[in-house]
């Protein structure tokens, strides 16, 4: 686990701090996703049908995903009352460390724990924060690799276009 995240930092390192635009998925099939969140609660995705589901790959020792943890907050807030959803992943890190961290943070949204990088391997993550927004089918319509302001317009614009019409 520590040579994953010894990886995942050396290509942070290489990684823009910001990305510009969400990249169409061509990834093939949706990968499984099945985690506890920092409750001991196992969610999976398949249970998330019928709603936009941000996955994100994130860790507590990544700038760029710190820094876009507000944003993701706002943008859960913007969303409200909508089928919209977020599932933070953290990468391997201990159950301890990420509850300090949600709880310092105040984050709101569902924070699921990869300890053993399953979810890392399973979706190919290679730079953190790694982001697919998948859609109310359950299928990755969209990607993006670095940090972004989730509640940008343009972003805002794609996740809502992703819903499920009325």
């Amino acid at each position: 686990m520590k040579k994953l995240l010894l990886g995942l930092f050396c290509l942070f390192l290489f990684s823009t701090a910001h990305a510009h635009e969400l990249k169409p998925w061509k990834g093939g099939a949706t990968p499984p996703l099945a985690l506890k969140d920092t409750s001991g609660k196992i969610h999976k995705l398949e249970d998330y049908r019928g709603k936009v589901v941000m996955v994100q790959f994130w860790a507590t020792w990544c700038p760029p995903c710190l820094k876009e943890m507000p944003a993701m907050q706002r943008l859960e807030k913007k969303m409200a009352g909508k089928p919209f959803a977020i599932l933070a992943v953290n990468m391997g890190e201990s159950e301890k460390d990420v509850s300090e961290f949600v709880n310092k943070m105040k984050i709101n949204f569902t924070v699921l724990m990869d300890e053993e990088g399953n979810g890392v391997g399973a979706w190919k993550v290679f730079v953190a924060p790694s982001t697919f927004l998948i859609d109310p089918q359950g299928n990755v319509r969209y990607t993006l690799q670095g940090g972004a302001e989730w509640d940008e317009p343009v972003y805002v614009k794609a996740i809502s276009e992703l819903l499920p019409a009325k």
